[in-house]
């Protein structure tokens, strides 16, 4: 019996180190971890707030470049009658539109639908403003009446969503 409590008087404070020590090793394995997480998210965030600003900022471009007075100055009439003229605006806008069509993973889906409503009512303003022209008339006259409806406007549909991702963009940073 005696030799069970001599055993048991050096066994147990071994024991108990040897536990406390498991302890103290499996928190600090586990705060390192967190860390280490934490850490990696942080560069992560880092790196996708970049991708997530170069979308916002080619997305105001490409609202910019398709807003009327940008598009009609970018894009001009030349010696091209109404419907030709049309035709080369709608292509430009679907071009560019294509060419940033893969930013959308970066804005939220409230920004990217305010930018495909945009694009949509800049077509469709251009559709429905070359029904009130004849086809064979020079496309200048084309671009005076598109200049006027989008001074009539109070504001023009890329202007609101350019202001609704500007704000949104604020709120993220």
């Amino acid at each position: 019996m005696e030799a069970f409590l001599e055993i048991l008087k050096y066994s147990l404070p071994a024991l108990l180190v040897v536990l406390i020590t498991y302890l103290m090793l499996s928190n600090f394995m586990d705060n390192e971890e967190k860390r280490r997480t934490y850490l990696l998210r942080r560069e992560t965030r880092k790196a996708s707030l970049s991708y997530k600003l170069q979308a916002y900022e080619r997305m105001a471009l490409f609202l910019e470049r398709i807003t009327p007075s940008s598009l009609l100055v970018r894009v001009q009439s030349g010696s091209l009658n109404v419907r030709d003229y049309h035709a080369l605006l709608l292509k430009s806008v679907r071009d560019e539109f294509e060419h940033n069509l893969s930013q959308q993973i970066y804005l939220s889906d409230d920004a990217w639908r305010q930018v495909v409503h945009a694009k949509s009512a800049t077509v469709g303003i251009l559709n429905k403003l070359v029904q009130e022209c004849n086809p064979q008339d020079p496309g200048v006259k084309f671009s005076t009446k598109v200049l006027n409806y989008a001074m009539e406007l109070e504001t023009f549909p890329t202007r609101q969503a350019l202001n609704f991702i500007k704000a949104e963009l604020r709120t993220e940073l």
